[in-house]
């Protein structure tokens, strides 16, 4: 299967696994890679020199396949990891959460593939003129850091094909062959997944986070904190006291503090499914069993095909 993605990441199919925290480390990115799909490590819950660990790990584990990580531009690390990546001589990197001109050039410049995760149309064309090679657009069904705007991914999707060149990657929600057959008819040039891959063998996710995912109904999660970073949780004890805080006004630090440190370590790597914070996407609703990643995107590859035989013969 060929699309612009799959001849610039250099994959079998045009499937990106999202580099979730606390859930994407070197075991999953590998094991999606060796399967042909893109695998991401999740830099964003980790230190600087455990990403150059997880790194040097997957280097071992698979340097005939193509994987990458994700980075996100807001976090406390970002520059000294952004110095590890270059230095390990990473050949794919996927920034989100901030402009991707603080880091586009010098990633360029160093030879690597760049995509950047957005959520609206008009930050995708900026995407484009800041040189990425590809813009994840993302909607609102997607689990944990999300966009302020709202746009779901029916909607999304289309528009960012209308306005960029470049090749759009669609996530949010799309969890299936079937969802990755929409995108793909929409004009997307690939799928990026996050909630199915954290459900799987090889994800770092808790347990108990994992159990949590296979129980959750498709109503269970929530974009919660709107006003400072908005994220989709399951709500639970704690997210409901933030939604309560939230609907009484409450001020910025007020909701700073109820946060804490390391919420999201306690909800998903942790397995405290009372007082952490559980970042997941809506479609956790459709999970129900947990298997090998690499199971995983036959399943996807094959519901794609057999999606796409459907619809020719209507």
């Amino acid at each position: 299967m060929e699309t612009r993605i799959t001849k610039i990441f250099h994959i079998d199919y045009p499937i990106i696994q999202a580099g979730m925290i606390w859930v994407s480390g070197w075991k999953l990115a590998v094991a999606v890679a060796k399967a042909g799909v893109l695998g991401l490590i999740g830099a964003g819950s980790m230190t600087p020199e455990l990403l150059r660990e997880h790194v040097r790990k997957a280097k071992a584990a698979c340097p005939e396949r193509s994987w990458g990580v994700n980075l996100p531009i807001f976090f406390k690390f970002a520059d000294e990891m952004a110095e590890i990546i270059l230095e390990e001589g990473v050949k794919i990197i996927f920034t989100s959460g901030g402009s991707p001109k603080k880091y586009t050039r010098r990633f360029k410049d160093a030879g690597m593939t760049v995509a950047h995760v957005t959520a609206t149309p008009t930050l995708a064309v900026k995407c484009e003129e800041a040189g990425v090679d590809a813009v994840v657009v993302e909607g609102f069904e997607a689990g944990g850091h999300n966009g302020r705007d709202e746009l779901t991914t029916m909607v999304l999707v289309p528009q960012a094909v209308d306005a960029v060149k470049i090749p759009v990657i669609a996530a949010g929600g799309i969890y299936d062959g079937r969802g990755m057959a929409a995108a793909m008819a929409m004009g997307a040039d690939g799928v990026q997944i996050g909630t199915r891959f954290a459900a799987t063998l090889e994800s770092s996710a808790h347990e108990n986070f994992k159990q949590a995912m296979m129980e959750a109904s498709p109503t269970d999660t929530f974009l919660i904190l709107r006003r400072l970073i908005p994220a989709r949780v399951i709500v639970n004890e704690w997210a409901k006291t933030i939604l309560a805080a939230e609907a009484r006004g409450a001020s910025e630090e007020v909701l700073i503090n109820l946060i804490g440190e390391k919420r999201t370590q306690l909800g998903m790597f942790d397995g405290d499914l009372k007082h952490g914070e559980i970042q997941i996407g809506q479609a956790v609703g459709a999970l129900k069993t947990i298997k090998p990643a690499g199971d995983v995107v036959r399943e996807i590859v094959a519901q794609y095909a057999q999606s796409v035989k459907r619809l020719s013969e209507l």
